[in-house]
């Protein structure tokens, strides 16, 4: 009888250690999702207005490399980019300058904040009947984007080339009611339209961005003014990678710039540009976000 209970208490001892290692194998699962939350954290999903060019299948391939997976997403409205961000649909976007960027937060409650720039994209005049600005005669009509931000840079550059002037000497938030005397008549239309403005003859002359000017047609044997991109005054203008301002420190960034400036990245963003920009890598995320603050601070003083 003594052996039967030892035997039984052996059965249940075994059993006993056999639900142990049971539950100690359950606790390990965590580590398994643990693997799948790197997995996940190995992705970067970014939103651009343009996820079909040439040098998204490069900076993928790059950062592939490094263990990161990149997804693209197109998105051709602003502020929807901006949007999917802050609400975390998107990891990251790029599309957008300085400027835009600090009219979104003011006027929309947004915490977003540049991580890393990419360039800058001159915004020049074009003319098909005059070959310089000296050329055009006085009250020709020039067609400029009416969209705020580009309008305030098109005005600056109509001041820089003489054509009107600025109260104050303008700034980066300008209308045409700050022009106080001018040689030309400025026309504000859609940017979509600058360069229909130029080609049924509406304007002589027309501040066109780099994008509409591609579309268009436009080369660079029209333009008869260009800003200088080393202009300090055309900070606003930067163009940047944006997160989530919880999110700026994720390290992933750092891998993401790192790969966007490459030799290979820049030459096909170049191409696509048709040289017509200016990388600003050398600024750091610190510039890039105090030049940021400095804008939203303008912008809700002047509300």
């Amino acid at each position: 009888m003594k052996n039967k209970i030892l035997s039984v208490l052996g059965v249940l001892a075994a059993g006993a250690l056999t639900l142990s290692m049971a539950a100690c194998s359950g606790a390990a699962e965590p580590a398994s999702g643990s693997s799948a939350d790197d997995a996940e954290s190995s992705k970067i999903v970014i939103g651009a207005d343009d996820g079909t060019e040439a040098h998204w299948t490069i900076l993928k391939d790059k950062l592939a490399e490094e263990g990161i997976e990149l997804e693209v997403r197109t998105i051709s409205d602003g502020v929807q980019l901006n949007q999917g961000v802050q609400d975390g649909e998107l990891d990251v976007n790029l599309f957008q300058h300085l400027i835009f960027l600090s009219q979104f937060n003011v006027n929309n409650g947004g915490t977003l904040v540049p991580i890393g720039a990419t360039a800058v994209y001159p915004l020049a005049i074009y003319s098909e009947e005059y070959k310089s600005v000296e050329e055009l005669p006085e009250g020709a009509t020039v067609a400029v984007p009416n969209n705020p931000t580009n309008l305030a840079r098109a005005l600056l550059n109509l001041q820089r080339a003489g054509l009107v002037e600025l109260e104050d000497g303008g700034d980066s938030l300008s209308t045409p009611d700050d022009i106080v005397s001018s040689t030309v008549e400025v026309l504000p239309v859609d940017a979509n339209q600058t360069v229909t403005a130029l080609k049924d003859g509406s304007a002589q002359a027309a501040i066109v961005n780099n994008t509409q000017a591609q579309k268009g047609g436009l080369g660079d044997e029209l333009i008869i003014f260009k800003e200088d991109l080393d202009d300090p005054e055309l900070a606003p203008y930067i163009n940047a990678f944006v997160v989530r301002d919880d999110q700026k420190d994720d390290p992933r960034w750092a891998t993401l710039l790192e790969a966007y400036h490459s030799a290979e990245v820049e030459e096909s963003v170049t191409e696509l540009n048709q040289g017509n920009l200016q990388f600003k890598g050398d600024w750091s995320a610190e510039d890039l976000q105090s030049e940021l603050s400095d804008l939203e601070d303008q912008l809700r003083d002047s509300q």
